[in-house]
């Protein structure tokens, strides 16, 4: 299947404007760690760890990271060496997430642009190419993957992260991360909008991406815990290459 398309400004954006207000509204508490944002503090070390041994190292990569919110990712990217971009449609998002660059002095370049937009002016220009934790909030999350697949170079890495729908997933990462343990605010997931494995594997494939790894994440709610397994029913990374 060819991942070239027409301008993506003919067609309707790929965007929930509910998604968007909501993580809007919470801009401001992107970097407290014991916010809403609490637990993407907590992950975040495993999910850059597990990206740079994919890649060996992040140094010298040109990198874009899609769905950035207020840069909790991308600056730990750069801070690692390579040269970020970080792109989102929450501009109240990227406004934090530009003040807190300048704060930190780590250097990113911020742009409110969708992922199809920036594919249709960059393609083929990342070495790396990171969508976590937002395939979940669009409401065609296959564009999203062609879009990062047509941003990477031959050969380039696309890493994506999302969550996992099933019975387990809805009662841990709903029930369970938002009523009982209140580690997310109430209504961040939607269950319809989470996402198998095996559909995200078929469109990376559908979109030109091979996968190369895929990953499970776990929280043990007596230690306040992440980590990395093979247990990919709840939360899962999925690390692949686009076929040159």
């Amino acid at each position: 299947m060819s991942v070239a398309h027409p301008p993506p400004s003919s067609q309707a954006p790929n965007v929930d404007q509910a998604e968007i207000d909501k993580f809007s509204a919470l801009a401001a508490h992107w970097w407290d760690p014991e916010s809403e944002f609490k637990p993407l503090h907590a992950i975040n070390p495993l999910r850059l760890n597990w990206i740079q041994e994919q890649l060996g190292s992040l140094a010298g990569k040109k990198v874009v990271d899609v769905g950035c919110g207020g840069g909790i990712l991308a600056e730990s990217m750069a801070v690692a060496g390579a040269e970020v971009t970080g792109i989102d449609l929450a501009e109240k998002s990227l406004k934090v997430a530009k003040l807190h660059g300048l704060e930190s002095g780590v250097a990113i370049h911020y742009q409110a642009i969708s992922a199809e937009q920036l594919a249709h002016e960059q393609a083929g220009q990342f070495d790396v190419v990171t969508c976590m934790e937002m395939l979940e909030h669009v409401p065609d999350p296959a564009s999203i993957i062609r879009a990062c697949a047509q941003l990477a170079k031959p050969d380039g890495w696309v890493f994506f992260s999302t969550l996992n729908r099933n019975p387990k997933s809805f009662l841990f990462a709903i029930i369970g991360a938002e009523y009982l343990l209140h580690l997310l605010p109430r209504g961040t997931h939607s269950y319809e909008n989470f996402i198998k494995p095996s559909e995200l594997a078929a469109s990376a494939r559908q979109a030109g991406l091979g996968v190369v790894d895929l990953a499970g994440m776990e929280y043990n709610p007596v230690t306040d815990h992440y980590k990395l397994s093979r247990n990919t029913s709840v939360n899962y990374l999925v690390a692949t290459r686009r076929q040159g």
